[in-house]
């Protein structure tokens, strides 16, 4: 006979095949601490509702207890040939107090204990996520503050487009991370409910509560339907979507500061904790730090993509494919954790090379636009019009070999005789910057003022 406790139907021995392809205990052990924790609110509950004795209560939860301690001492190993962590706890713990053992499982099924056990799990480092996410931002909003005066063009296409302010650029990836942040916020409060007591997909005629173990875990209440519970993995995806986004809004970051901190941009240098050298080329700094953040963006959408294409035909309830949920979960919340702590840590220890950024604000002629903008209000042209002039003033600095902001006076109306003289004052870069007061723009005030809201918002979060 096999060891599987749940073989009572199975007359022979299961094939060494169908127990290498069947048995999740090599990586759901990972759950033992949720296991161990929702198996001692159910075992409360049936104490509660004299489905077992006060007596046996007692005793499963002395073993349980002992079975948590014997885990993390390294006493009890979870590398046996148990078919997966539930009945390898189950099983030492009727090793432990006997019969006592043997009744923690009425009025529930696997179905029903995997889901709670994951969900725990979900749950538990969703929160993790969410903190550290805090962290990153708090981290970026001292850098943000810290440059609200220092120059750097602002690009589309990868060209240069305006001057902003770096602190102003920050802002931009605090403010995607507050959202990952009220992402993931948004998917603990759905999904924080008990599947617990749904039984294998039918409820079950034990007088149970599941209000008792929903309370004692910590959820808000009980699931509704539990056909759809033991077979929703809603909440998993809901995780790996949501560290896909924050990962992919983290490539991007990245990708940032690998090129700035290329030898044809000088714009940051990283610490020499957070870059490698080269095995062969002594002079080498390579940024391995944020070239891995944005590799590991493939592969958390990786699993995003298996969990949804597994799940995508299974009928209700139940089905053994959704043993494959668990590992690119496991996988994407230790990648998710170690590369935002690995990216604050970085981000705090960066340096800011003010002058570098602020001399490639005079490359690509910044300012343009405001020359275009003081036509149209001071002198009532139409924008298309403001627009072809400004492009032959934008000519006319390129012959010179010069920014747009360095032309005199007289070579400006060399083009069009309207243009007064006020409009040098405009064309000076860190004007052109900070005129940009509308809400949400780069001016440096309006970029304080962003921190300052986002400093209030994060005072806000618990």
């Amino acid at each position: 006979m096999s060891k599987k406790i749940a073989s009572a139907r199975i007359s022979e021995k299961s094939s060494q095949l169908l127990q290498d392809l069947n048995n999740s205990l090599p990586f759901d052990k990972v759950l033992y601490r949720e296991d161990i924790t929702g198996s001692l609110a159910h075992a409360y509950m049936l104490s509660e509702q004299g489905i077992i004795s006060q007596e046996d209560y007692a005793q499963i939860v002395s073993g349980l207890n002992e079975i948590l301690e014997e885990i993390e001492s390294g006493l009890f190993t979870l590398d046996g040939d148990d078919e997966d962590i539930h009945m390898a706890i189950e099983g030492r713990l009727t090793e432990k107090v006997g019969d006592a053992g043997k009744r923690l499982h009425t009025a529930r099924s696997r179905n029903d204990q995997v889901a709670l056990d994951f969900r725990l799990y979900v749950q538990n480092n969703t929160r993790v996520i969410a903190e550290l996410l805090l962290e990153n931002i708090r981290t970026l909003l001292k850098v943000a503050e810290e440059n609200a005066e220092t120059m750097l063009p602002g690009m589309t296409h990868l060209q240069h487009a305006q001057p902003i302010n770096f602190g102003y650029h920050m802002m931009a990836y605090s403010s995607m991370f507050k959202r990952d942040y009220e992402r993931f916020m948004s998917s603990y409060k759905r999904n924080n409910y008990s599947p617990i007591g749904c039984a294998a997909l039918a409820g079950t005629p034990h007088n149970i509560s599941r209000r008792i173990t929903s309370d004692k875990l910590g959820f808000t209440a009980p699931t509704l339907n539990c056909l759809d519970t033991v077979s929703d993995r809603d909440f998993a995806l809901e995780i790996l979507f949501n560290i896909s986004t924050m990962m992919m809004h983290m490539s991007r970051l990245s990708e940032e500061l690998i090129l700035w901190s290329a030898a044809e941009f000088k714009w940051v240098t990283l610490s020499d904790r957070h870059a490698t050298g080269s095995s062969i080329m002594p002079q080498k700094k390579n940024p391995d730090i944020p070239e891995l953040l944005r590799g590991k963006t493939g592969r958390v959408n990786g699993n995003l993509v298996a969990l949804l294409t597994v799940m995508k035909g299974l009928p209700l309830a139940y089905n053994k494919d959704m043993q494959e949920d668990k590992e690119g979960v496991f996988d994407s919340v230790r990648t998710a954790i170690l590369s935002l702590q690995v990216l604050q840590e970085m981000i705090a220890y960066m340096t800011v090379n003010k002058e570098a950024m602020e001399r490639a604000c005079m490359i690509g002629h910044l300012s343009a636009t405001d020359l275009a903008d003081y036509l149209v209000k001071e002198q009532g042209l139409p924008f298309r019009d403001a627009y072809h002039i400004t492009g032959n003033v934008v000519n006319l600095a390129e012959k010179k070999g010069v920014d747009i902001s360095e032309l005199s006076l007289e070579d400006l109306q060399s083009i069009d005789e309207r243009i007064g003289e006020g409009v040098v004052v405009l064309l000076d870069n860190r004007a052109s910057m900070n005129a940009r007061q509308s809400e949400g723009g780069t001016a440096t005030v309006r970029t304080l003022e962003q921190v300052e809201r986002l400093k209030d918002w994060l005072s806000q979060q618990k």
